[in-house]
């Protein structure tokens, strides 16, 4: 049988590109297969969540004042004890935690940042969900970690990903060698390779970001989108506007087709909403490495040097060409 034909696992391929590299321990190895396997766990629980009282809010909130949803915390839960299980994670930093969250293995070497449920406010009406997360390493020769330890920029970055709970359940993930992507199969419970070597188109007609939050923007975002709006046959404008509520969804959405995800900061969010280290810095990694752009508006995002575990930061990403056309516009209306 054609070996391009056949079904591989992703933790058959997880096992195949570490025997690519001589010397290689499998700790990254299994931290993304412990990561998988918590996806699985929340996908099963998110498709019957209707079913299980597992829907609406748990009553408590969470660092950002944001309320929390049950499945918020099973989601945590679940990804924190998949970590704790090998033994080779140190520390997790989580949305729906207010510091660091050290695990019994102190000597991991692994730091992970981590979106257990991004996109909550989507649950209860069934549209698409994900988890997302940024894995680092732990600084050598430290024994007690701090907040500032975890503070890496996102070039630091050795693998990243997210999973997303849409239609299917697709996980994505980067070490750095380029994108992969793998479908759950619910029938054999495993996640099936489908797209080895993903490449964002340089272009693409799609923007998408939360207008109902336009008169609070900078003008050069205004102008931009008004560009996006206008006709013109030679570009394949007027574009379409999507705009799904969750980042991993959008940004998937605009990994497959092109185009460019904005949340930028305004009047209401200075700096912005979404979460530098553990939304912006790994969904970056995930489209750079496909061959596209993520900045803040001014400058790259995985340069950033973050200065708190839960910092938020302006984030534009995509397409190359859509992200520097946005680009010119911010520096033109720049000051205004």
């Amino acid at each position: 049988m054609d070996r391009q034909k056949e079904l591989i696992t992703l933790e058959e391929y997880i096992i195949h590109a570490q025997n690519k590299f001589p010397g290689a321990t499998g700790e990254l190895s299994q931290l993304l297969r412990d990561i998988g396997l918590a996806a699985k766990i929340i996908s099963r629980e998110v498709n019957k969540a209707g079913i299980t009282n597992i829907l609406g809010l748990e009553g408590s909130e969470n660092v950002h004042g944001e309320n929390v949803k049950k499945l918020d915390l099973f989601a945590n839960e679940q990804l924190i004890s998949a970590l704790s299980r090998s033994n080779i994670t140190c520390m997790v930093i989580s949305e729906e935690n207010e510091g660091l969250v050290r695990l019994s293995a102190d000597a991991g070497k692994y730091i992970v940042f981590m979106d257990p449920l991004d996109g909550s406010s989507n649950i209860d009406v069934s549209l698409s969900i994900g988890s997302i997360f940024s894995i680092y390493m732990r600084p050598e020769g430290k024994h007690k970690l701090t907040d500032q330890d975890a503070l890496q920029p996102g070039v630091k970055q050795v693998a990243a990903g997210y999973v997303l709970y849409g239609s299917s359940t697709v996980l994505a993930y980067t070490t750095g060698l380029g994108v992969r992507i793998f479908t759950l199969d619910p029938s054999i419970g495993e996640f099936i390779l489908s797209q080895r070597d993903v490449k964002i188109p340089d272009y693409g007609n799609i923007y998408s970001a939360d207008e109902g939050s336009y008169n609070f923007w900078d003008p050069g975002l205004k102008q931009y989108v008004k560009y996006c709006q206008q006709i013109d046959a030679d570009t394949g404008r007027p574009y379409k506007a999507r705009y799904v509520g969750c980042m991993a969804a959008d940004v998937h959405r605009t990994l497959m087709q092109g185009g460019i995800f904005m949340y930028p900061d305004s009047t209401r969010y200075p700096n912005g909403k979404l979460r530098l280290m553990y939304e912006c810095n790994p969904l970056s990694f995930i489209i750079e490495q496909a061959g596209g752009m993520a900045i803040d508006g001014k400058g790259r995002i995985m340069e950033i040097q973050p200065q708190a575990i839960h910092e938020c930061t302006p984030v534009y990403i995509g397409s190359k060409k859509n992200v520097e056309k946005l680009k010119e516009f911010i520096d033109q209306y720049d000051g205004e």
